[in-house]
């Protein structure tokens, strides 16, 4: 039987082919939680635990009372 990976990381693996696609570009604001939550038919533990790990690993960058938006390394300090 293969193997199912968590719900969390179909959705963080969904948000980087959208950046690798273009769909959402450097700067760009992604889709709130509640939208998030509405696609893939799931809780905001689970939509936050795939947001989370993108922001940790740098693809994402979490803007207080503003959203969450993907990063853009033109604009990283050098």
């Amino acid at each position: 039987m293969p193997y199912a990976q968590p719900l969390w990381r179909s959705i963080r693996d969904d948000l980087r082919a959208r950046i690798q696609a273009g769909l959402l570009k450097p700067g760009e604001k992604i889709p709130t939680t509640r939208e998030l939550m509405a696609q893939h038919s799931t809780t905001s533990a689970t939509v936050r635990r795939a947001v989370d790990s993108m922001i940790e690993s740098g693809e994402l960058i979490g803007r207080q009372g503003l959203g969450v938006f993907v990063d853009n390394p033109a604009e990283q300090d050098p």
